[in-house]
């Protein structure tokens, strides 16, 4: 085959492509630079205690769409996208997951439109799978979410070891990825002065790191744990107060040379 033919064949196989997808956002503005459509793909393998998506968890459920699918829905909003410095914005539960189709998905959207991609991640992803998969090479941007950086409290609050997170990290620097950190402030658990400490020396081996976004622990998902007949518990914690978000702020702030943003 020759190169035309090659990459007819490439797009033809990609808009075929499907994947899991829990829901969608037409014009969400916190997940990445400018308006965005935000996808929110189903699966996860944290079981955080704080999930305000309990009900992305599961990787047998959601619509099943393709990738043509996909981009018909994104598609009547994207000169507000453009227009904006927006794009589209990968999110879930945990989007690494469905890497293949994710790949397919942003390299479609590259051809047809040249939209800028995000992709909101846990980090809870082996690299040699994003490797693979050729994920990274459609993502402009990670918004990764670092939580704890001590093993042990992360296991606590999240089920799962960080080992694999912080690997994921370093190799996504490594790649040349542009990166903005997220980190969720919870009072009693996130708020210990050496575990702040413990991220910004993490955040300081990542030179690709743009930012960083405090985002304050919300209750709002407490209801999907009920409905779905899990037990929250975080019942007792309740959502930072200025000060404290403040103090992280501050915390981080004096060990970093990029913005810490609330």
């Amino acid at each position: 085959m020759n190169t035309t033919t090659e990459l007819q064949s490439q797009a033809d196989h990609d808009r075929r492509v499907k994947g899991r997808i829990h829901s969608f956002e037409s014009f969400g503005t916190v997940d990445g630079p400018g308006i965005r459509f935000v996808l929110f793909m189903q699966g996860c393998a944290l079981r955080c205690k704080f999930c305000h998506n309990p009900d992305t968890w599961d990787m047998t459920t959601g619509k099943v769409m393709t990738v043509d699918e996909v981009i018909a829905e994104i598609e009547p909003f994207i000169p507000y996208y453009k227009a904006s410095g927006g794009g589209v914005t990968f999110s879930g539960g945990e989007p690494s997951l469905q890497a293949p189709f994710l790949a397919a998905l942003g390299r479609e959207l590259k051809r047809r439109h040249q939209l800028h991609i995000a992709m909101d991640s846990s980090g809870f992803c082996e690299p040699s799978h994003l490797r693979s998969t050729s994920l990274l090479d459609v993502i402009d941007l990670i918004l990764l979410d670092l939580k704890m950086i001590d093993e042990q409290k992360h296991i606590e609050l999240t089920t799962q070891s960080n080992e694999r997170i912080l690997r994921m990290a370093q190799f996504v620097k490594d790649y040349g990825t542009r990166l903005w950190i997220r980190h969720v402030v919870i009072p009693e658990i996130t708020t210990d002065p050496a575990d702040v400490e413990r991220l910004a020396a993490e955040i300081q081996k990542l030179p690709t790191v743009e930012r960083v976004e405090l985002l304050p622990y919300h209750e709002m998902g407490k209801f999907k744990w009920k409905q779905l007949g899990l037990r929250y518990e975080l019942e007792h914690i309740k959502p930072p107060t200025n000060e404290q978000l403040a103090t992280v702020q501050n915390l981080l702030q004096a060990r970093l040379d990029i913005p810490v943003i609330i």
